[in-house]
């Protein structure tokens, strides 16, 4: 994987204080890391780094789209991502990201490339499970949703009406309601 260049944020220049870094994510983005999930994206990202005299706290923000397949209908949908993530770099000995929100680095150390913590912060930011909004108000027409509707078991009510039933049932179900 190559490294992305414009994620990578020299911080041995910056004054103390905030500075504001913003990035526009894209489908390119995602090809860096062999990510093929997403049939289009369009999300902005914006990365607050808090520089102090001993660390560097950095705050990601993520807005904006991704069009991905839905798990029921195969149907495209763009799904809206909003989150944030928190990052504390500190300085030690020899690099550690064993901790999730805590990033050690060397003292010699000049630089820190966030290209990773943005991929992580937005490919969870899509939900598990990915539906369809047509599919949970109804409004979705479907070839694939017809057939499931088609195929799904029928009610108990539904097979009554359609099928006659051995005689025998019926007096077994005088049983459990003669109590």
């Amino acid at each position: 994987m190559k490294k992305l260049k414009e994620f990578i944020i020299q911080f041995i220049g910056l004054k103390q204080g905030e500075h504001n870094f913003e990035y526009k994510i894209d489908n390119k983005f995602f090809n860096h890391f062999e990510y093929d999930e997403f049939n289009d994206a369009n999300l902005n990202v914006k990365v607050v780094l808090n520089k102090k005299t001993t660390l560097l706290e950095l705050h990601f923000m993520v807005s904006g789209t991704v069009n991905i397949n839905c798990d029921l209908t195969n149907e495209p949908f763009d799904q809206v991502i909003e989150d944030d993530f928190n990052l504390v770099v500190k300085f030690g000995d020899e690099y550690n990201d064993e901790n999730e929100e805590i990033l050690i680095i060397p003292h010699s150390e000049y630089e820190v490339n966030i290209a990773q913590y943005i991929y992580e912060l937005i490919v969870l930011s899509v939900p598990f499970k990915r539906v369809h909004p047509g599919v949970k108000d109804g409004s979705l027409n479907s070839e694939i949703l017809k057939k499931l509707e088609e195929l799904s078991p029928k009610s108990l009510e539904e097979k009554t009406e359609n099928e006659d039933i051995d005689p025998r049932w019926n007096t077994l179900k005088k049983l459990l309601t003669d109590k």
